[in-house]
């Protein structure tokens, strides 16, 4: 079947982690075959009580964040950031932002690092979320150290 290929954004969820490292890596690779372009989304919120902290000021949530997320970058793709990777933070909690944001999207990548099995039912998992409630197809993975299924 010949086709054009979908050249809509493709969206990778990074935390920081290992593997959100790997994810930004492989959806490069699935952006570079698809000539799309691939959007780097740090997200944050505001943690329980942060009326308290409205005092002190939310630009420090936003840092850490930013930092995070442009570190992630840099140990994904080194100096050279490719043309077709720009970041973007995103005030909301991770499930939301990447729900929403595959509204927009061709693909959703995001990493899973581990912290399956009962635990993790109890806590929640973002890539489980994205799975279960995102609106285009979602790439969930695993760090290169992890083989925890």
């Amino acid at each position: 079947m010949a086709g054009r290929l979908d050249p809509s954004k493709i969206i990778v969820g990074v935390d920081g982690s290992e593997a959100s490292v790997e994810a930004l890596r492989q959806g490069q690779r699935i952006a570079t075959a698809l000539n799309a372009p691939l959007e780097a989304w740090g997200c944050w919120e505001m943690p329980l009580g942060y009326e308290g902290y409205l005092a002190m000021g939310i630009d420090g949530f936003a840092h850490d964040a930013e930092e995070r997320l442009d570190k992630a970058v840099a140990e994904a793709f080194g100096t050279e950031k490719p043309r077709n990777v720009s970041s973007r933070l995103v005030q909301r909690s991770p499930r939301a932002g990447l729900v929403e944001g595959s509204n927009h999207a061709s693909l959703l990548v995001v990493g899973r690092r581990g912290h399956g099995g009962f635990g993790g039912l109890l806590l929640g998992s973002v890539s489980s979320a994205c799975v279960a409630h995102a609106h285009c197809p979602v790439l969930v993975v695993h760090s290169a150290g992890n083989s925890e299924f």
